[in-house]
């Protein structure tokens, strides 16, 4: 018996007609086909998005947006490889009409709008809402840790520049020393010329390394990326207001908008402001742990708060009164008279100084309040919504979370990218293809 085996490579053939038959109906590239061209690029900042009158033509912007979504739907991020692409994939064929653009245009278009890159996906998720799939009730934020490209010794050198400079400039205050002009102007040059010059260490799955914080909001109706940024912060608890109010706006600006998020954002002044902007934020509160007397003494939560005198009242049923504001660690702290707690029974319980200072942080109101509406339902609904659209970003679509664009404006320009294709195969796992088609077509 034979094997099966294929046309001889010298055979004619009338099939395929056209690239058309080859790319289904329901197909993700004529979902994209159908997004950038209902685009207004012109509108968005993209650069020629007008053909010039004059001069060498150049590619449409269209198509290089669409070469870099199929990419990164492909996991397909570089420039040389997505030239390749273009010369042996059926599937760019017809999206580009059998383009053939240089890795250098391909990436110079990214490089070039990395703003313009985040208004259209911005535009993309006001469509999403015009077809029902962003409610704009509940919003999930949360945080995640992506490499960036420099190495971790590049990194330390720009650190280590930098510090350096930071010495010169306080010894020149004090005329300690003399500084050599010449050399102080090598050093700044070698600062700005440093090909990351805003990564920092942080902490991410596989140890600490230079890397970007990527910050996402998801709606919970069908966990479409409705905000995102990416920021130089190591930590989260700043970023729950500037996150919560992308959000808002992106949905419609609804009046009231539940947010939800983790310990992270915990934050009472973001908090308060949130609530005065119409945003309901689920934060579980990040409380430090009572470590006084090895933590044998009464804990703060057993001191009961009286805010129409603004004092604290003790187990031993002694008033504590506002002693002290600090700015800097954002508190009041309330103390008794000396006299009141040595001659107290419940003294040994409660402080081994003369007497017992309480604090309470100058938003407390605010962190009581999100702590007690972040229920375990609400942790649950966080988890289940925001944190599957990060797996779906770093191993679906970037394949390894690492950028490949350098500073702040590169990985923005990565980051929206990614985030509109996972946007776009979300819509069509939802919808379908064809729906989502016809949707776009409108």
């Amino acid at each position: 018996m034979g094997y099966i085996r294929g046309e001889a490579r010298e055979q004619v053939t009338m099939f395929p007609v056209t690239l058309d038959e080859l790319i289904p109906a329901d197909h993700m590239c004529r979902v994209i086909e159908g997004f950038v061209g209902r685009l207004n690029l012109a509108k968005l900042d993209f650069v020629r998005a007008e053909a010039a009158e004059t001069g060498r033509p150049g590619y449409d912007p269209r198509d290089l947006l669409k070469l870099y979504l199929y990419g990164y739907l492909q996991q397909v991020r570089s420039s040389r490889r997505l030239e390749a692409e273009c010369q042996r994939n059926v599937e760019v064929m017809w999206l580009l009409g059998r383009l053939q653009p240089d890795y250098k245009s391909i990436a110079e278009f990214r490089r070039m709008h990395s703003r313009a890159l985040t208004e259209a996906g911005a535009e993309l998720v006001q469509f999403a809402r015009s077809v029902g799939l962003v409610r704009g009730e509940t919003v999930a934020v949360d945080g995640s840790k992506f490499r960036a490209v420099s190495s971790a010794k590049s990194v330390r050198e720009r650190d280590a520049m930098q510090r350096y400079l930071e010495q010169l400039d306080a010894s020149d205050e004090q005329d300690e020393v003399v500084i050599d002009p010449s050399a102080v102007r090598a050093a700044l040059e070698k600062l700005k010329s440093h090909p990351e010059p805003e990564a920092h260490f942080m902490r991410t799955a596989n140890g600490s390394a230079p890397a970007y914080n990527v910050q996402t909001a998801v709606d919970a109706a069908h966990a479409l990326i409705v905000a995102q940024k990416v920021t130089d912060e190591a930590t989260d608890n700043r970023s729950l207001l500037p996150m919560a109010e992308a959000a808002k706006e992106a949905v419609g600006d609804p009046p009231t908008l539940q947010v939800v998020a983790d310990a992270g954002y915990s934050n009472g002044e973001q908090a308060e402001a949130c609530e005065a902007r119409g945003i309901v934020p689920h934060v579980p509160a990040n409380r430090a742990v009572n470590n006084q007397g090895n933590g044998q003494l009464f804990d703060r939560s057993q001191f009961q708060y009286d805010e129409k005198t603004d004092t604290f009242r003790c187990p031993a049923q002694q008033i504590l009164k506002r002693k002290q504001l600090s700015r800097k660690d954002r508190a009041v702290y309330y103390a008794t008279q000396p006299e009141a707690c040595s001659a107290c029974v419940l003294k040994a319980r409660c402080t081994n100084g003369a007497q017992r200072l309480v604090s309470r942080h100058l938003h407390e109101g605010a962190l009581q309040r999100m702590q007690h509406r972040a229920t375990p339902e609400m942790m649950r609904l966080r988890r289940s919504t925001v944190e599957h659209p990060f797996a779906a970003l770093k191993y679906r679509i970037f394949g390894h979370p690492r950028f490949l664009l350098r500073g702040l404006d590169g990985a923005q320009a990565e980051i929206s990218l990614a985030t509109m294709v996972y946007n776009l195969k979300r819509m069509c796992n939802v919808l379908g293809g064809l729906r989502l088609r016809v949707a776009l077509a409108d």
